[in-house]
């Protein structure tokens, strides 16, 4: 194996983290920011890109053109490792950013790539190499939620994705389609075909509130599916906070609104 062999484990529900045991000299990578504890002899560095094998052959501008990448994903030009190395095991946490669940990921049982929405990964085995995929297709980029770019995994190693609510795992045949909302998707294999096809029915475009295209996943492979996504919730949040103000406490769900708070004596 060209990547670390960690091991892992996951603790919560709708806030995880994930532990992830160090023999000595393992090294573990994560997205800025995602780090929450480590114990003992566990040294962090800072590094451009991800750190991988494949990276570090190409030298210098190799180091530079992969962190240059990572900007068209959005995310920073660094990354962080975390290195045990004293002796014996040791841990190392990383904490999920919004309610979701934390997806372990083993690429050498998925054929080697995984390819995942911009903010979807959280760590990984150093000797992952966490790059962009280009999609090919003028209307998936334009439509299908992700835009023109989106993140992929390579390697033999474990990595961990995270996304909001509840995730489930759908194996498509060959053949086999699943329409998804386009926001509800958090990722798929190597030989699964994603496109965008659009709704049909002027009414339903108009009223369905689903909006215009389906993301459309044709297999063999697998993929995987969040049931909240993150704008979703955003969305929620701001339309609450419109409506209701950040002054209201009580009667938001009832139909005098407003009258209730005032009968209640809250604006007295």
């Amino acid at each position: 194996m060209n990547a670390h062999e960690i091991d892992y484990k996951i603790f919560g529900e709708e806030m995880q983290f994930v532990e992830i045991e160090l023999d000595p000299y393992e090294t573990v990578i994560a997205e800025a920011g995602s780090f929450m504890m480590m114990e003992d002899n566990v040294e962090l560095t800072t590094i451009f890109g991800d750190g991988s094998n494949e990276q570090e052959s190409k030298g210098v501008w190799g180091k530079v053109l992969s962190a240059g990448k990572r900007l068209l994903t959005g995310e920073s030009l660094f990354m962080t490792a975390f290195t045990h190395t004293g002796q014996g095991k040791r841990r190392v946490s990383f904490a999920a950013p919004y309610p979701g669940r934390i997806i372990p990921l083993d690429l050498s049982a998925l054929g080697g790539k995984v390819v995942c929405q911009k903010d979807a990964f959280l760590c990984a085995a150093k000797g992952v190499s966490v790059g962009i995929e280009f999609s090919r297709k003028l209307g998936r980029g334009f439509f299908g939620g992700e835009g023109f770019i989106m993140q992929k995994l390579e390697g033999d190693g474990l990595a961990f994705l995270h996304a909001g609510g509840t995730i489930i795992e759908k194996e498509l045949q060959l053949g086999e389609s699943l329409r998804v909302d386009t926001g509800c998707l958090v990722g798929f294999t190597r030989d699964v075909d994603y496109d965008i096809e659009m709704v049909k029915g002027i009414r339903n475009m108009v009223f369905a509130g689903e909006g215009l295209f389906y993301a459309r996943l044709q297999g063999p492979g697998k993929v995987w599916i969040q049931s909240l996504p993150f704008s979703r919730l955003a969305d929620r949040m701001m339309a609450a906070s419109r409506q209701y103000g950040t002054g209201s406490s009580k009667g938001e769900g009832s139909v005098l609104g407003g009258l209730g708070n005032l009968l209640d004596g809250d604006n007295w």
